[in-house]
């Protein structure tokens, strides 16, 4: 199968970002949802794309090493699980160190104690996060920061929240910023309003020169992906960031969809 992005030569970086879905128990879930049938199509396709940048949600331990390996052996990655004591399922950023030096991270709670792992305050039942990576371009010196999250889906008020704190982390920053994850949220939607409030942030999707594939939804469930359907995962970008070529791969990996969700795709050009 051909890659939907695949490399691509710098100055340009391949960006993505994949809510992979967690496995569940095999008796409480269908065929199409089981990890053993779904984490070899997501290896298969990790092989393939091998993006220098990708901003995955709903990872467990076991499932991160098998990406990490996947990736293969010039890849690392930052972000751990969101619970106290860092255990559990987490949004990690695995990057390519041929490609990339990783100057800092931090991971930081969706909460009113952002250092305090498994924290909560805004009405989401589970503890949500940020994984905060700063990254030069080994090519040319170039810099650029990565936020990678997963916002909460019960709580509109947490989504707010967590989008006005990603914000702030972003403008804090003063540097080139990409913002990946599952938002649990459309366009237009009170949570990416507060995302994109003041210019700081555009979708790139809509900033992008070209786009390879059309506009699926990125929720499909297991099902062949639909044009016009909810975008709930997004890739944003501040404006001094160029997005050559955009792409949400819809196509399942012989016949089996690794996810729930479809993965986005971006090439981008960081700014001297």
């Amino acid at each position: 199968m051909r890659t939907v992005l695949g490399a691509v030569d710098p100055p340009l970086i391949h960006i993505a970002t994949a809510n992979i879905r967690r496995p569940v128990p095999r008796l409480l879930t269908r065929a199409a949802d089981r990890w053993e049938r779904r984490g070899p199509a997501l290896a298969r396709r990790l092989e393939r794309e091998r993006p220098t940048v990708l901003g995955a949600q709903e990872v467990f331990p076991g499932p991160a090493e098998m990406m990490l390996a996947a990736l293969g052996s010039s890849y690392a990655r930052v972000g751990e699980g969101r619970q106290r004591g860092r255990r559990g399922e987490g949004c990690p950023v695995f990057y390519d160190r041929d490609r990339l030096e990783l100057l800092e991270s931090r991971q930081l709670a969706l909460s009113d104690a952002p250092e305090v792992a498994g924290s909560m305050s805004w009405g989401n039942p589970m503890p949500r996060v940020m994984v905060v990576a700063a990254f030069r371009e080994r090519f040319d010196g170039r810099r650029f920061s990565v936020v990678n999250t997963h916002l909460d889906p019960f709580s509109p008020r947490s989504r707010v929240r967590s989008s006005e704190a990603i914000r702030a982390t972003v403008r804090a920053a003063g540097a080139p910023a990409v913002v990946l994850g599952d938002m649990n949220a459309a366009a237009g939607s009170t949570a990416l309003r507060a995302l994109q409030r003041g210019d700081l942030l555009v979708d790139a999707w809509g900033a992008a020169a070209e786009r390879v594939t059309p506009a699926w939804g990125t929720f499909a469930g297991y099902r062949a992906p639909t044009r016009g359907g909810a975008r709930i995962d997004w890739i944003l970008t501040t404006p001094d960031i160029t997005v050559e070529r955009i792409a949400i791969d819809g196509r399942p990996e012989d016949g089996i969809a690794p996810s729930d969700h479809l993965p986005l795709h971006a090439a981008i050009e960081v700014p001297r």
